[in-house]
């Protein structure tokens, strides 16, 4: 983590490091979330098969409640600054399953 928000505040911020293949498990965000990559190349993809590719400098939005996830692509690692706002609750994220190998390799194949 970058920043533990303290009250009033509900910005949580963490560096989030990615080795070649790694990848979240899929996951929302009540608040939403923001992504800033920092190094590399990255993936975020969502239920509907939509997939980004994003580079160093570049920022990715997930929408409130949009299951997705996001990692490095299968030749290069990526780095992300990820941004959630929560609530008095906590951060608002729901994890649900791993995206499977098929997954990946679909959303490898989509941006190539």
């Amino acid at each position: 983590m970058i920043d533990t928000p303290a009250e009033p505040a509900h910005l949580a911020t963490a560096l989030v490091r990615f080795t070649p293949g790694a990848r979240t498990n899929w996951h929302s965000h009540a608040n939403g979330q923001t992504l800033y990559i920092t190094d590399g190349i990255g993936l975020v993809g969502t239920r509907d098969g939509h997939v980004v590719r994003a580079c160093a400098g570049q920022t990715v939005k997930c929408l409130p409640g949009e299951e997705h996830w996001h990692g490095a692509t299968d030749s290069t690692l990526m780095a992300h600054i990820a941004m959630v706002v929560g609530d008095d609750t906590g951060d608002g994220t729901t994890w649900l399953e791993p995206v499977t190998d098929e997954q990946y390799a679909n959303a490898l194949n989509s941006t190539n």
